[in-house]
C-alpha cells in the first residue's frame, strides 16, 4: 500500500474526479512552487469509487473557489500544525477569466489572441457557463 506522509502546514485538494488532478496542477502552476507537491491518482473512495488528491506543502495564495469551474465536486482542506482548520466545499463563481477556453472557431477570442477568455455562469444547477463574446456553452 502507498503511504504519503501527513502535512503540518499546507493544502489538500480532495475529491477530485479521477484523472483530473493534472488540470488543477497546471491551472495552479504548481510546477513553479518551491515546495513538495504530491499527486495521488485513482485513490479508492467510498463516495466516488476512485478519486484524485493533491497535497501541497506550505501556504497557497490563490482564489480556490475558482477551482470549482474545473471540478465542482472537490473539497479543499487547509492544514496548520497538522490539523485541518478549514474544510471548503467550493461554489461556482459568476464570472471566470482565463480558466476555460472558448471552443467556437468563430469566436472573437480565436482571432484576437490577446483577448481574455471570459465566461458567465448561466445555469448554476447544471454548471453551464457561456462565453461572454459568442454565447458558446461550456459544461464541466
Amino acid at each position: 500500500m502507498l503511504n504519503i506522509g501527513g502535512l503540518t502546514q499546507g493544502v489538500v485538494i480532495d475529491h477530485i474526479q479521477a484523472g483530473c488532478a493534472m488540470k488543477i496542477y497546471e491551472y495552479l502552476h504548481l510546477e513553479k512552487l518551491d515546495c513538495s507537491v504530491a499527486i495521488i491518482k485513482n485513490a479508492k473512495s467510498n463516495k466516488m469509487g476512485k478519486k484524485d488528491i493533491i497535497k501541497i506543502e506550505g501556504p497557497l495564495v490563490v482564489d480556490l473557489d475558482r477551482l470549482g469551474v474545473l471540478d465542482p465536486t472537490l473539497t479543499v482542506n487547509i492544514i496548520e500544525d497538522g490539523v485541518i482548520i478549514e474544510k471548503r466545499h467550493l461554489h461556482l463563481p459568476e464570472i471566470v477569466t482565463g480558466i476555460i477556453r472558448c471552443k467556437n472557431p468563430r469566436c472573437i477570442t480565436s482571432i484576437e489572441q490577446e483577448l481574455p477568455h471570459r465566461f458567465k455562469l448561466t445555469d448554476p444547477n447544471k454548471g453551464v457557463y457561456r462565453c461572454i463574446y459568442c454565447e458558446q456553452a461550456f459544461r464541466n
